[in-house]
């Protein structure tokens, strides 16, 4: 169901760059699904993926930029109202979002704890906050090694082959584990994205 007024804005030159992901892709007419997936340690959590204009669901919300339609959930639409889909300095997509999210907790009440090794702590955060969150459209992430204060992950199911993985590595996971494990400074995507499908297809 396509609607006039638009629940989000999309800078310029996140436009071009996501047209271009799309216009990679060999499925023609694909639009972004956007949507909230959850609340983790920093706020919501974004799910992005192309999908056929078949696979939107009747009750949508759906608007244009450009040649690109955007679907998003009637759940989300609140959530994301008067939001900002942009690009960072790093190439990596990112919501602007005025409205507030309140912290997910575990069931006793507080949030997460990571404890141990790097290694440990990042594999903690992968497993309870990010993991969750993409499993919904068959993605997981998982840490292949730290390198001094690089850590090297791979990303498969869902992710693997997506065209948006790189955005949703660069933004929404390597902010999460530099803001939860301070000794990182960098998250180097090891992924064979050549050697995936996208499941949404």
């Amino acid at each position: 169901m396509e609607t006039s007024s638009n629940v989000i804005e999309i800078s310029d030159v996140a436009l071009n760059q996501i047209i271009e992901l799309r216009n990679a892709e060999t499925i023609p007419g694909l639009a972004l699904g956007l949507r909230v997936a959850g609340v983790g340690a920093n706020g919501f959590v974004y799910e992005t993926a192309f999908v056929r204009p078949e696979d939107v669901n009747e009750g949508d919300h759906v608007e244009k930029h450009g040649d690109l339609p955007v679907a998003i959930p009637t759940t989300s639409v609140d959530q994301l109202k008067g939001s900002i889909l942009d690009i960072t300095e790093a190439g990596g997509l990112v919501i602007r979002n005025p409205n507030p999210a309140t912290p997910q907790l575990t069931t006793e009440g507080a949030p997460i704890e990571l404890t141990g090794t790097v290694e440990e702590r990042i594999t903690q955060l992968l497993e309870a906050h990010i993991n969750p969150a993409i499993a919904s459209h068959g993605g997981f992430v998982r840490l292949l090694g730290v390198d001094g204060s690089v850590a090297q992950l791979e990303m498969g199911g869902g992710c693997q082959g997506c065209g948006l993985a790189a955005m949703t590595l660069r933004d929404g996971i390597e902010s999460a584990i530099k803001h939860n494990i301070p000794e990182i400074d960098e998250v180097v995507d090891s992924t064979d994205h050549m050697a995936g499908t996208n499941p949404y297809y």
